[in-house]
């Protein structure tokens, strides 16, 4: 069995979607725990490829390729994980493009690597409103709300988010993560964020910060 988790776990971090969907369904077929293919083949795949991306051994077209793949074989699992009721998850996370920006790619990455690392993630698009925010931390109960803004005029958006957030009351149950191009660190603690500068660190971050 641990042969098959191996072979997902490559299928995944090489993109390979028809290998990786036939391995799901061949997995599936000889009774293998679903929650286990999803953890010790598609997740534990992602891991993998959060940490090259991040160490610059993998480039943005070949994470994409990953995700997908990933995702292909996770298609397969949601309605029996959801069947079932008793899978193990990880935080939900809300994460959106700030109000006044209409940059996608670089947060959709981020969103299928978090997704990829096993949190339920709520993507709530590009130029969300601050209302739209808290309207999704209220709906979905999200422990953490992840922020992205690639122009800095709309950088101050972030701002006027996290102090929805806790003008709500929600600033001691919501961890906020900041990042974009224009963002960094130093503005992140000014405006008290978190702060990732890839999608790779993005998943570390989440992965630190989620609530035990």
């Amino acid at each position: 069995m641990d042969d098959l988790y191996q072979n997902l776990k490559n299928a995944v971090i090489g993109g390979e979607e028809e290998i990786v969907v036939s391995l799901v369904k061949e997995a599936l077929a000889k009774d293998v725990p679903p929650d286990d293919i999803l953890k010790k083949g598609l997740i534990a795949g992602m891991d993998v490829v959060a940490v090259e991306f991040k160490n610059g051994d993998m480039y943005v077209p070949e994470v994409l390729i990953a995700a997908r793949s990933m995702q292909a074989g996770n298609d397969l699992l949601k309605p029996i994980l959801a069947q079932r009721g008793d899978v193990e998850t990880k935080s939900k996370i809300v994460i959106g493009t700030v109000k006044g920006d209409l940059h996608d790619i670089g947060k959709k990455i981020v969103a299928m690597m978090l997704e990829g690392a096993g949190f339920e993630i709520i993507d709530i698009g590009i130029d969300v409103p601050v209302e739209k925010f808290i309207s999704a931390i209220k709906e979905t109960d999200a422990d953490i709300v992840a922020m992205s803004a690639l122009l800095t005029t709309t950088m101050p958006a972030m701002k006027e988010v996290i102090d929805a957030v806790k003008e709500e009351g929600y600033g001691d149950k919501i961890n906020v993560m900041v990042g974009g191009a224009p963002v960094s660190e130093k503005y992140a603690k000014e405006i008290d964020a978190y702060y990732a500068y890839d999608a790779g660190a993005a998943v570390e971050l989440a992965k630190n910060i989620v609530p035990k």
